[in-house]
């Protein structure tokens, strides 16, 4: 290996509480998982941008100093968007070769696009010379998201890429971007239960809740201008002009502004020891998912009720913006692989499909890595 070449690596993300919450400037719980995205670089001097991935067979190349002003449609996009934004950020880098390894299952709901996003800004930057703080990186991977690649993500699966810590979840206060790290307790391991499905109608639908949203701030502002988002408002508050909003947008501004709710309450249980308590919260959120804000299907219904009973089951939901993708679980460490086995057997014989399940631990965050010998 050339004495130029550096590695980076940056981890997918499990959601445990607060979903829609971080695009309504709310809190979230996720944790980094021990799936990486590796990424290999090396500068080149003809001023190429050069792409490779073990996973996808195409190769791409770009001059430097004239790559694509919009998507492309591929899972290069991702690395583009954050080489503009560091450009946008007066931040200089030369040719590179970049070799993509991913571990994070893709399309799984497991922020496999923040993955690749972090580690190719950390990539990109040990070409130039400059530093930035994590903060800064995750703020730049998401306008890259967000502006290029197009998708309205908020901030949470690339901070929690950045600054995840093993054997913690991070409290993040989406708005100040402040953040708490909550240990998970040593006993307790992470069961990510992949359904196999993800509905088209997610992308668009996605768009849709977050409109309800911002009209209901709308609605609510009208009365009481210090509310700028869903975060601002309480339940009392909501009540009180139930009448002048939809019935539709009434329970997607219920939702949001009760898993803010939840999150500060899992975070004390978590502190106080109280596995129990963190458990019912992770069901009352899937149940306000499901309910009031309606982003569950069959499939997640059938994975979260195939939990219920399992020796060492704590407490589960379905993780990330719905439509299919992963549910999450908290499960005693002991019980953890025949909890694995026996939720995957369940499933199979409700829905007929076999599916992925991962066992795994809150895992540290984005960090250059050292070669292995040889």
């Amino acid at each position: 290996m050339r004495a130029e070449t550096r590695l980076f690596r940056a981890p997918g993300r499990v959601n445990l509480i607060g979903e829609h919450t971080d695009y309504n400037d709310g809190f979230v719980l996720p944790s980094a998982i021990g799936f990486y995205t590796h990424i290999t670089v090396s500068p080149r001097s003809d001023g190429k941008l050069v792409l490779h991935s073990t996973e996808f067979g195409k190769k791409f190349e770009f001059f430097r100093a004239s790559l694509p002003p919009q998507k492309i449609g591929e899972w290069c996009d991702y690395v583009l968007g954050v080489a503009i934004q560091l450009t946008k950020a007066g931040i200089a880098f030369g040719g590179a070769d970049l070799l993509v390894r991913g571990e994070v299952p893709v399309g799984s709901g497991l922020s496999s696009s923040a993955s690749l996003e972090v580690a190719s800004a950390l990539a990109l930057l040990s070409l130039s010379g400059k530093t930035l703080e994590l903060k800064e990186i995750a703020k730049l991977c998401q306008r890259a998201e967000n502006e290029f690649v197009g998708a309205r993500v908020g901030i949470m699966d690339q901070f929690v890429s950045c600054h995840g810590k093993a054997g913690h979840a991070v409290l993040l206060d989406c708005r100040s971007l402040d953040y708490d790290l909550v240990a998970i307790p040593e006993p307790v391991q992470f069961v990510i239960c992949n359904t196999m499905v993800k509905h088209e109608l997610s992308g668009g639908e996605y768009n849709v809740r977050r409109a309800q949203c911002e009209e209901g701030v709308r609605i609510l502002s009208r009365s009481n201008p210090k509310i700028r988002a869903l975060r601002d408002v309480t339940v009392h508050e909501l009540q009180a002009r139930r009448s002048d909003m939809s019935e539709v947008v009434f329970r997607r501004c219920l939702h949001v502004v009760k898993e803010n709710d939840r999150v500060l309450e899992t975070k004390k249980f978590f502190q106080n020891g109280d596995l129990a308590g963190v458990g019912k919260l992770m069901l009352d959120s899937h149940e306000s998912l499901r309910d009031l804000y309606e982003v569950s299907c069959r499939e997640l219904d059938a994975m979260v009720e195939a939990a219920k009973g399992l020796p060492g089951w704590i407490g589960g939901r379905m993780t990330g913006g719905g439509f299919g993708g992963c549910t999450v679980n908290l499960v005693e460490r002991e019980q953890a692989k025949s909890f694995a086995a026996a939720i995957a057997a369940r499933y199979q014989k409700e829905i007929g499909i076999h599916p992925d399940v991962y066992v795994c631990s809150a895992s540290d965050g984005a960090g250059a890595e050292v070669a292995s010998a040889g």
